[in-house]
């Protein structure tokens, strides 16, 4: 028992891993109300852009790195896969190889979770309001170019952790839809520049001549799109 609770027990759900752990989620009612939502404005709100080449990008100029946990564990992943398939079903070396292809995965899964965990909640506790891109993370899987890429960075469960502990901390979250065109609009002019392409990384605005990040100039935009439907001004 790692974790002390008070509160009116609702339900206990024992569950048992490919590894042989078994865990218990209890649901708790301790009877608190949930707090109010924070007030936000321009200085509180940021904006989040989340990509492949970095994990996310944020309007104030920062870049996560993507730990790419499954990518780096795929050499010793197709080992250990290759060892399962030539292992005689029924027996007992078979069922070890299986265990250790499952120790292998839980490892990559445990270290995705807490990455995304620790990334949300820092995201969380240091701002009023985030600013995200509705996305179609099942539209994109259908790519098969990319579909391992975007399953192994998990922008859904991130998504996900942000909305939660929002709720939880009394943040907002605000969307733009996802056909808005954050890449392609400078923050600066508003210029719209038609020609770029998912390869360009920097482009230079026309208009105004500003250097743009793409990422970056994205993130911005998302936060300035978001704080606009709220009918707030960007000063």
């Amino acid at each position: 028992l790692h974790r002390k609770f008070e509160g009116k027990l609702k339900t206990a759900t024992v569950s048992k891993t490919a590894t042989g752990k078994f865990y218990i989620s209890i649901l708790v009612d301790d009877g608190k109300e949930k707090p109010d939502t924070q007030y936000f404005d321009d200085n509180s709100t940021i904006g989040i852009d989340v990509g492949i080449k970095d994990f996310a990008i944020t309007s104030d100029g920062e870049k996560i790195d993507n730990p790419k946990y499954l990518r780096n564990s795929m050499q010793r992943l197709k080992v250990l896969q290759k060892r399962l398939s030539k292992k005689q079903k029924g027996s007992k070396n078979r069922v070890k190889a299986r265990l250790a292809v499952s120790k292998l995965h839980e490892k990559i899964s445990n270290q995705r979770a807490d990455f995304l965990h620790k990334t949300s909640s820092k995201i969380i506790s240091e701002n009023q309001a985030i600013a995200v891109e509705s996305l179609n993370v099942s539209g994109m899987l259908k790519n098969h170019c990319l579909a391992q890429s975007i399953s192994d960075v998990s922008w859904s469960m991130f998504f996900n952790q942000i909305e939660y502990k929002a709720d939880w901390n009394g943040k907002t979250i605000l969307r733009i839809g996802r056909f808005e065109p954050s890449t392609k609009i400078c923050n600066v002019c508003g210029f719209h520049n038609k020609e770029i392409t998912l390869k360009d990384r920097e482009w230079q605005c026309p208009s105004c001549k500003t250097h743009h990040d793409r990422d970056i100039n994205a993130a911005i935009n998302i936060k300035k799109f978001a704080l606009q439907n709220q009918n707030l001004i960007i000063t």
